[in-house]
Order: C-alpha cells, then structure tokens, then sequence
C-alpha cells in the first residue's frame, strides 16, 4: 500500500499520506483505542471513516471523539451497511459481536458482517483489509507448548473461534487482498472492567478497594498487550503485512494469573487481598494463551513497548484522561 509506517518510531507516529481508511468496530474497545490514537496525534494526516450502528449515541456516551478531524461516522450494521460512494484505500475490520450476543448471532455478525466487508473492499478499490480475527481460532493451547505460533494448527472449541476461523477462511479464499490479526489479550482504559476478563475485574477490584477473587487457582497464565501497542500494530500490518499472511498480535510476556493479581496490586498502590477460589490441582494440566510474536517482530519490526505494569497504570485511569 502506498502508507508508509515506522514501526521503530518511539513517538508512535506514522504518515499514511493521506490515505482514506475505513473501520469497522469502531465503538468497541479496538475502535476506541484507535480512536484515542488518532485524539492524540497518532496518523494525522489520515482520513478515517468509523461505522457505527450508532454513532449519535455513541458521541454522546464518548464525547472525547467528537469533532476529530479527519474521523466521520457512518451509521450502519456490518452486515448490511449502505456501502459509502468514495475511494478507501484500506479497510480495518475489527467488528465481533459484544459479550453476552447468543452463539447463532456471533455466527451470523462474524461471518455475514466479513462477506459483507469483502464485498465493500472490492467495490471501493481498497489495496488491503485487515481481518482482525483471534487467537481462539487455535483451540486449546498445550500446557507444554510456552507460546503459540501461527502455523499451529487450528482447533477452535468455541462458536467465536470457530467463526473466526471460518471467517479467515473466507477471507483468503475471497481474491480480496487480506491480512489475518489473530489478536490475543489486551488492556486499555476502554476495556469493560464488567465483563469476565481478569484484568478488568482486577483493576476494577482495587479501585474500588474489594477483594481480588481469583475464580480458578491463579496458575493459569497469559499476556496482555497495550492499547496503543495494539493500534500500532494493527496500522503497521495493515500497511506493510503481506497479502495472505497470519500473524499473532499480543504480547509474548506471560503472566500467571496470580502473578497478575499481584502486579495489578502493586502498580495501583492498592491494599486489596487476593483471594484464591480453588487450590492446585496435582497432575491438572495449566492453562495458557500466549502468542508467539517473532513473525510481527521479524518481519514487520514490531515489538511490545509498554510494559505491563505501566500498562495497568494506564488502564486504570478513566477514558481521555492520561498524559
């Protein structure tokens, strides 16, 4: 494409030369990352269009988006959106189904909402999407296995991962040119601190000075990458990825859930106690969800900058409001 990224630029800063993008999810916690990015700095000179089933209520609800230049909204669902009569010449597809949707649905936004953008893609004359899919379409990662590559092959056990998968599949086999985001865990200020990820529940939990309940025996362990690591990423796959390749997004450093607890703990300057629910298991395989990223960072010169304890920091401040 003809954007240009540095990935290598410690001022997060990129010049996509007045290119036009187009950004599906973008009221959701990629979209809002990307979007704080964009509030502060980050692609100035790129037009954004954000879809959004809402974009009056969502302005409302995040009145720090409103008035960006450079960033209009479109109102429409991913699946049947009116498709807009201009050039993009890059499409982020970040849209997935919120937390709570029933399984048939995840199905139908997952996979009717990617046909639907690939068929956008082509009308538009965009150069590249971007499927942003997840780490779930690998299925259970092996207790032995320390992280995950992308040539594992994929088993995905749940209705999201399987759809995803199926989802990549379409992708590729579309004659769109694609690249695949297989994204793993993540924190930011726009992550739901109410719906069932650990790190948010933590942070949450000693802000508001409870307990931190460990629901499982703390041994399980996974990683998180930054927000606005992830955007970064995101652009510079987007941008300089090959067509038709895989690559894992997320942070390679794991973490056992304790230890997370622990961390959260600390970098917060809370007094909160750590409860465990369960004790473990003797011969109980461990649980893990760790990406291998050497494709990104050899290929691309990607690399985890904030670490995770600045990352909680930062996850804890409200939305618009960190230096």
């Amino acid at each position: 494409m003809k954007m240009q990224y540095s990935a290598s630029n410690e001022n997060r800063k990129s010049s996509f030369e007045g290119e036009r993008i187009f950004l599906t999810g973008g009221t959701g916690f990629f979209g809002k990352s990307i979007l704080s990015m964009l509030q502060r700095g980050f692609s100035p000179e790129t037009e954004w269009v954000v879809l959004s089933r809402d974009p009056k209520g969502f302005l409302q609800s995040n009145p720090e988006f409103s008035g960006l230049e450079k960033i209009s909204f479109l109102s429409g669902d991913v699946r049947d959106f009116s498709f807009p009569e201009m050039h993009f010449d890059g499409v982020l597809h970040c849209a997935a189904p919120t937390h709570g949707v029933p399984d048939g649905e995840v199905r139908d936004i997952i996979l009717k909402g990617t046909r639907h953008v690939l068929d956008f893609a082509e009308k538009c004359g965009a150069r590249r999407v971007l499927m942003a899919s997840s780490g779930a379409v690998y299925g259970i990662q092996p207790s032995e296995l320390e992280r995950i590559l992308e040539d594992f092959p994929c088993s995905p056990v749940t209705e999201y991962g399987i759809a995803k998968l199926e989802a990549e599949q379409m992708c590729l086999a579309s004659g769109v040119p694609t690249v695949i985001a297989r994204c793993f865990a993540f924190t930011g200020p726009y992550l739901d601190r109410n719906v069932h990820f650990a790190i948010g529940n933590f942070i949450r939990d000693c802000l508001e000075g409870k307990d931190i309940v460990i629901q499982g025996d703390g041994t399980s362990y996974r990683s998180y990458l930054y927000a606005d690591d992830l955007v970064e990423w995101l652009c510079a796959i987007l941008s300089d990825g090959k067509d038709g390749r895989v690559y894992n997004v997320g942070s390679d450093q794991a973490v056992s859930i304790l230890e997370l607890a622990e961390t959260i703990r600390r970098a917060i300057g809370s007094d909160s106690r750590i409860r465990i629910r369960e004790s473990p298991s003797p011969g109980r395989q461990t649980s893990r969800y760790v990406p291998d990223i050497s494709r990104a960072t050899s290929e691309l010169g990607l690399s985890v900058k904030v670490s995770l304890e600045d990352a909680i920091q930062k996850s804890s401040m409200e939305p618009g409001r960190r230096s």
